[in-house]
Order: structure tokens, then C-alpha cells, then sequence
């Protein structure tokens, strides 16, 4: 899982001295984008215009195909070696344990500060390492498919969308804010903002024809209210699906 975080920090024109930040991550980085948000927009001055960008960073308390819980048993792991419990959004630990705040659908409906998530509907590191893992699939039915999509059949299919419905319960709450924003495709992808085919080139992924810097840079500038969800999978023929070896 890549750990990416970036700050950017604008300013306009010098006479009039605005700034402009915006706190952005790919992967564990998004999911850090999510989880630090409010702290971040609490260094600024209340003028400063301050968002967060999530890409790739909504994990999900998912099922593996074991019927097991493959991946939070390794957020488990993470949140006792390094005891990030006390740095957790504590809106969120005051009522739930800190394994189950350190996925972001038990978090996001409570950050303060605008956020844009942007994940694909088959978020590829999820699908190899939450849902179809060697470590829940012994017998390698899943082999293929978790490395190339073109090769799932009917049923894992099924299973996905599955998993796609999910990542959509998960965020109903969090698009009813009108100051949030979202960018769900239905892509087998990760980090969809850190490459320049996927972010803005000619033949970027897009949904209603707006491509995701487009998407990203309307919400941000507040130019107008940006959340898409993409049809089910195979229908965005725009998308650059991962396909692994």
C-alpha cells in the first residue's frame, strides 16, 4: 500500500494575500488525509480556504471470501504496534473501539472540514489484499481474476458488486454534505490522482464526460457541487483498468 501525503499551499494575486490549502493522499495517505483532516484545517487562520482530497483511502471493513477479516486483522495490528489510538479522531473512539476508527466509513461523516473522496467502485489493492488474499483463497480459485479482471467469472463478479454496494452504503452520509465531494468510477484501479493519464490527459477516466482533475478542481474552487457515482462495472469504457502479472 503506497503511503503518500501531499500539502499544497496556494496564494493568489499579492495584493490581496488569500491563501489556499489543500491536504491530499494516495492510498494509506488518503486514508491519513481523512483521518488528519480537521487537524489540518486547525493550522490555518478561519480565512484560509482549507479542503482535504482522499484517493484510494476509503477501505472498507469488508468480508474476505474466507468469511474472514482479513483486513482488520491487519489494521489491528497496525493500531497496537504504533498506538495510534490517541491520534484518532476521538468523535469516533469515544463510541467505537480504535480498530473500527481507523476505517474511514466510521469516521467521514463526522470531519468538519470539506473533503473529496475519490476511489474506484473495484479498488484494486483492496480486491488483492482485503477481499480475494492468497491467505483466504488456499486453493487459488481467485487467482486470476484478483489479478486481471478480464478473467473473473460470473460469480466473482457478482461478488464484486458486492463490494462496489458496500463502498456505497458507506458513503450516503458523507454526500449529503453539500460542501463535500465525490468521485466514485467504476474502475479496477488505485491511486488514480498520482498518474497523469488517469488525473488529466486527453483520455483520462471520466463520468458525465468530466474528468477527475475537472471534477476535483470544480469542488475545490467551489464552482459547482461535484458527486458522481459511475454505473456498475463494465460500463465506463473510459477507465485504465490495473492488470497485474
Amino acid at each position: 500500500m503506497p503511503h503518500r501525503v501531499f500539502v499544497f499551499i496556494f496564494c493568489c494575486k499579492k495584493e490581496q494575500l488569500k491563501f489556499q490549502a489543500l491536504l491530499s493522499g494516495c492510498s494509506a495517505g488518503g486514508l491519513a488525509a481523512i483521518l488528519h483532516c480537521d487537524e489540518f484545517r486547525d493550522l490555518f487562520p478561519r480565512t484560509t480556504r482549507v479542503k482535504c482530497l482522499s484517493d484510494a483511502g476509503l477501505f472498507l471493513d469488508a468480508v474476505d471470501v474466507s468469511g474472514g477479516h482479513t483486513i482488520r486483522s491487519l489494521y489491528s495490528g497496525v493500531v497496537g504496534l504504533q498506538g495510534v489510538q490517541h491520534n484518532l479522531p476521538r468523535i469516533c473512539t469515544n463510541h467505537l473501539d480504535p480498530t473500527s476508527c481507523f476505517f474511514p466509513q466510521n469516521v467521514i461523516n463526522h470531519i468538519r472540514t470539506p473533503l473529496f473522496i475519490l476511489n474506484a467502485a473495484y479498488d484494486s489493492w483492496q480486491i488483492q489484499s482485503s477481499i480475494a488474499p492468497p491467505s483466504a483463497d488456499p486453493h487459488g480459485y481467485w487467482h486470476d481474476c484478483r489479478l486481471n479482471h478480464a478473467k473473473c467469472s460470473a460469480s466473482q463478479l457478482r461478488y464484486l458488486q458486492g463490494f462496489r454496494t458496500q463502498m456505497l452504503n458507506a458513503i450516503k452520509g458523507f454526500s449529503m454534505s453539500r460542501e463535500n465531494g465525490l468521485f466514485i468510477n467504476s474502475c479496477f484501479a488505485h491511486c488514480q490522482s498520482e498518474r497523469q493519464d488517469t488525473w488529466f490527459a486527453d483520455n483520462s477516466p471520466e463520468i458525465r464526460n468530466k474528468p477527475i482533475a475537472i471534477a476535483v478542481g470544480d469542488w475545490y474552487f467551489d464552482r459547482t457541487a461535484v458527486k458522481v457515482v459511475d454505473c456498475p462495472y463494465p460500463c465506463d469504457k473510459t477507465c485504465h483498468n490495473l492488470v497485474f502479472r
